[in-house]
């Protein structure tokens, strides 16, 4: 798996906007992707808050991730990309590191359903997003 991995972040370090944001892929596997990065002070809003665009690019980047594993591994063909995502926000997140875990709820032959639970490093949950892929071009 350490192998996969290695490949899994290396395509998905191209993407400029979450390497930027400093998101790193913690690990990757069919059973989920983790997702995480440190919290800085680009990331608050005027209200010294963490603003709610970076915990949104935090779930979109780990829906990303997994669900695009199989095409990035050679086991799949077409990319999938959101068709909608919805998040909910619970709380603002203690700590200096957010975590975003992406589990599989349906898979059909081009559409796929995630669900990416972003919590703080303390376990605290931050917020939920359920986000809806169309795999194109397969």
């Amino acid at each position: 798996m350490e192998k996969n991995l290695e490949r899994i972040r290396e395509y998905f370090a191209a993407d400029n906007f979450a390497a930027h944001a400093g998101m790193v892929i913690d690990f990757a596997g069919e059973e989920g992707v983790q997702c995480g990065m440190e919290i800085a002070e680009l990331h608050r809003n005027a209200d010294r808050a963490v603003q709610g665009g970076v915990i949104f690019t935090l779930a979109d980047f780990a829906f990303g991730v997994h669900s695009n594993l199989g095409r990035v591994l050679g086991r799949e063909k077409g990319n999938t990309v959101g068709q909608s995502c919805g998040i909910s926000y619970f709380r603002q997140p203690a700590g200096k590191r957010l975590i975003a875990r992406s589990t599989l709820l349906s898979k059909g032959r081009r559409m796929r359903v995630y669900r990416v639970e972003v919590c703080d490093e303390l376990g605290n949950a931050v917020a939920e997003m359920i986000g809806n892929g169309f795999t194109i071009g397969a």
